[in-house]
């Protein structure tokens, strides 16, 4: 079965017109999640900010209850005893000055990138390289720390970044179609709440207006905004 009839098939179990309840958004897009690869389950939420003021910047990092079910690859920016705690921890790359160079040749072979706090002379450098990836370290974000081997078991082990793009879409694959619809579930649920409360303080009127869950090759659901916020009429449109 070829790619284009897989997905018209699951297609037509979705009413785009619909909006289902988060239980069934998830039961469905797991169920038609079947390419011969394990899918990415991925959710999207188009908010009501304007992140071109910086009152309105909605971003923050979640710990997904579930883990995430994808290797991430960690870089870390340190030296000495922080460089070899890092090392310990399970980092992949770990440097000072010669991480740096490689990273200005154009070769990010990282998911995520820490440094500790003494190090961000060398890291602020590459923000024309980092930046644009959405991977320089930053304080509150927790990627710029001393508890380096902390923040290095917290990226491996489940841990989702989120940054709301222009037009207010923020997105982040978030589990594994092999994950079972509870596991899935309590990590849609962990991500929601986290977008939630990072709700900038500008923001006037509704906050989320849509919200879709689909898999890597599956069609897009979309959820019933005040099943999914918990009837949270200032979050939901």
């Amino acid at each position: 079965m070829s790619k284009g009839k897989r997905y018209t098939a699951a297609a037509k179990t979705v009413n785009p017109d619909q909006r289902y309840g988060l239980e069934e958004a998830v039961k469905m897009v797991k169920a038609n999640a079947k390419a011969k690869f394990d899918e990415t389950i991925e959710i999207a939420m188009n908010l009501g900010v304007d992140p071109r003021h910086a009152d309105q910047m909605v971003r923050g990092v979640v710990t997904m209850p579930s883990g995430t079910g994808k290797t991430v690859r960690v870089a870390v920016f340190a030296k000495g005893p922080k460089a070899e705690e890092a090392k310990k921890a399970g980092a992949d790359l770990v440097g000072a000055d010669d991480l740096a160079e490689i990273i200005n040749t154009g070769k990010i072979e990282f998911d995520r990138c820490i440094a500790t706090p003494d190090m961000m002379a060398v890291v602020g450098k590459l923000g024309k390289v980092l930046g644009p990836r959405g991977l320089m370290p930053n304080p509150k974000l927790g990627s710029v720390t001393m508890d380096v081997a902390g923040a290095v078991k917290a990226a491996k082990g489940g841990q989702v970044e989120f940054r709301v793009e222009k037009a207010g879409l923020v997105q982040a694959g978030i589990a594994k179609a092999s994950f079972t619809e509870a596991q899935i579930l309590a990590n849609v649920k962990a991500f929601l709440d986290a977008v939630n409360k990072a709700k900038p303080t500008g923001v006037k009127g509704h906050y989320v207006k849509k919200i879709a869950l689909t898999s890597t090759m599956g069609p897009g659901v979309r959820v019933d905004l005040s099943d999914a916020m918990g009837g949270d009429s200032k979050a939901a449109a």
